[in-house]
């Protein structure tokens, strides 16, 4: 099968930090669920790495992150592809504080996946990929409320 005709959506890595007095209720885990439950992402692989008191890095092990006797993240405990690793971990644990913590999540867009193939097959290439942050795009709509 060759690259046109593989078919896989963009691929993302989001990197999402937790302060050490954060409540980490598990809250968006079952709405993260929901979208690889409904095929809109693929999970590739998992990654969480927290920063002791002394600075070390480490991983963690996919456990009960909100304390209420229910392991959270455990249907991801395979997926361990190695597109995420140790420098991977060591670069999101420099933006860590100690005593903090991070998930990493590496995850095909699974819902993408025909129209990148058809445009793949069609000799279309990707050129540029730009993620707008959620906080830009409400203050544009805070400055078109504004104005109107």
């Amino acid at each position: 099968m060759s690259n046109e005709e593989l078919e896989l959506g963009p691929v993302d890595v989001v990197v999402i930090g937790y302060p050490a007095d954060a409540p980490r209720t598990g809250e968006a885990i079952p709405l993260f669920i929901d979208l690889v439950d409904r095929g809109i992402v693929r999970v590739l692989d998992v990654l969480l790495v927290q920063k002791d008191e002394e600075g070390n890095v480490s991983g963690l092990e996919i456990t009960d992150l909100d304390g209420d006797g229910v392991d959270d993240l455990v249907v991801f405990a395979g997926a361990r592809t190695g597109m995420l690793g140790d420098e991977d971990a060591s670069t999101a644990g420099e933006a860590l504080q100690p005593g903090e913590a991070a998930v990493m999540i590496c995850f095909e867009n699974a819902w993408a996946a025909p129209f990148a193939t058809a445009v793949r097959r069609n000799g279309g290439r990707v050129l540029a990929f730009e993620r707008v942050a959620a906080q830009d795009v409400l203050d544009t709509l805070d400055a078109l409320d504004s104005a109107s």
